[in-house]
């Protein structure tokens, strides 16, 4: 069984140790020995594994997924371009792929799925959501005869990184990025993990596979964690909440579904709460099999790595018996929700004159938009006081009407943070 790998970095350089180091488990596994046929780079002379066949490395990736002697392409070059053309073009010549690549799926899952189809090889990619941990098989096969209702977790280990730091040492955001990048845990340009690009690619993967219908990551409500502030972090600890960055997957009871990642409070007392560092944790919630948890290592080169050959050794399986693994199951076509018609909870800090009337004031704002206040907390600061109030459930648009005209209240200096609150229901 002969292996394509295109790309040999993090990701990249961890598959080829593994298909090196456990070749006689995984031949053992699969019924046939493998061999790793090429490597594609983009520079021959950097530098690598020394054990590492250099004649193996090559700049020409199109050549080595069109080579008629490769059964398996591995791509871990990660975005959607040159990936997807290089996918295709192995597709068309008859070759399975296994993939990491969350961009590319969220984005063009679909032109994908219909290649593999097409051309009767396999299209797998475990290694794209949450990293070790085997979550998209489940999904995809486990709960194959039950109905979920909801995926809600955390799925990006850069933010958790930061905001547990900056929850459990009081540091600032700055603070925690920099430290988060000194580990190697967020990149020089860490845009795609703290505005949330990264999560939402991913929630766009599950809510397909939970709710058997088309999701891209246009499709996904996101904000990123850029805002949080220390005092965010001090307000939720001092109410008994946590802060985490939540991908949130919902089908609802009118035949339709959201899916949404923002940073929300969680109570202490929650599971995903006590997820610390830069490790994931996913709830899926179903009908009859109850709630799920799945929790483990969701990045780096070796967890990553070992998805990718779990789904390798599935798919070289199938391709000895001389059939195909599960396609795209899009038959429920389920519509995406705008975040507007999202009921959820919220937290809103307000910066407002330190004097008398002004709660009854913001009250009344509240009320006019039929947004229901269930905690106020308010602290003098001289002329000033901050207001932290925390809502009942209400739709999202009635929340964004209530911040737009409490902006306009001469009562109100700033509207600073505002953040939902989740995990009640779960915890």
């Amino acid at each position: 069984m002969k292996v394509a790998l295109l790309g040999c970095g993090v990701v990249g350089s961890q598959v080829a140790r593994l298909l090196r180091e456990q070749a006689d488990d995984i031949a053992a596994r699969v019924g046939a020995p493998f061999e790793l046929a090429g490597v594609a780079v983009r520079r021959i002379d950097r530098p690598r594994d020394p054990a590492l066949d250099p004649a193996l490395l090559t700049t020409d990736a199109g050549a080595l997924v069109t080579d008629p002697d490769v059964d398996v392409v591995i791509e871990v070059i990660g975005g959607v371009e040159p990936a997807k053309k290089l996918i295709l073009e192995a597709m068309a010549k008859g070759k399975s792929v296994v993939t990491a690549n969350k961009a590319l799926l969220a984005q063009d899952g679909a032109a994908l799925h219909r290649a593999a189809r097409r051309n009767g090889v396999d299209l797998y990619y475990e290694a794209s959501v949450a990293g070790a941990i085997p979550l998209l098989r489940p999904l995809r096969e486990s709960l194959a005869g039950d109905r979920v209702t909801r995926v809600i977790g955390i799925v990006n280990g850069t933010t958790n990184y930061i905001l547990d730091r900056m929850d459990s040492t009081g540091a600032s955001f700055d603070d925690a990025l920099q430290e988060a990048q000194a580990l190697g845990y967020a990149e020089a340009d860490p845009t795609a993990d703290v505005e949330g690009f990264d999560a939402a690619a991913k929630a766009a993967i599950l809510a397909g596979l939970a709710f058997h219908s088309r999701v891209t990551s246009a499709d996904v409500h996101r904000e990123g964690i850029t805002r949080i502030t220390a005092a965010d972090i001090a307000n939720a600890r001092a109410m008994g909440y946590v802060i985490k960055l939540l991908a949130i997957c919902a089908r609802d009871d009118g035949h339709g579904v959201g899916v949404r990642v923002h940073p929300a409070m969680i109570p202490r007392t929650h599971p995903l709460a006590g997820v610390r560092e830069a490790y994931n944790a996913v709830f899926v919630e179903a009908r009859s099999a109850g709630r799920l948890m799945f929790y483990g290592a969701g990045a780096g080169g070796a967890p990553t790595a070992s998805a990718v050959l779990g789904d390798l050794v599935a798919v070289a399986r199938n391709r000895l018996a001389g059939v195909s693994g599960p396609s795209e199951s899009v038959y429920a076509a389920l519509p995406v929700h705008p975040m507007g018609e999202t009921m959820t909870r919220s937290y809103i800090a307000l910066e407002v004159l330190d004097k008398s009337g002004v709660l009854a004031r913001v009250a009344e704002v509240f009320a006019e938009h039929d947004v229901s206040i269930q905690t106020v907390r308010q602290e003098g600061r001289g002329d000033d006081a901050q207001l932290i109030v925390v809502t009942h459930r209400s739709s999202d648009a009635a929340l964004a009407a209530t911040v737009r005209r409490l902006r306009r209240l001469d009562a109100v200096r700033a509207v600073g943070t505002v953040m939902r609150v989740e995990g009640e229901d779960t915890a």
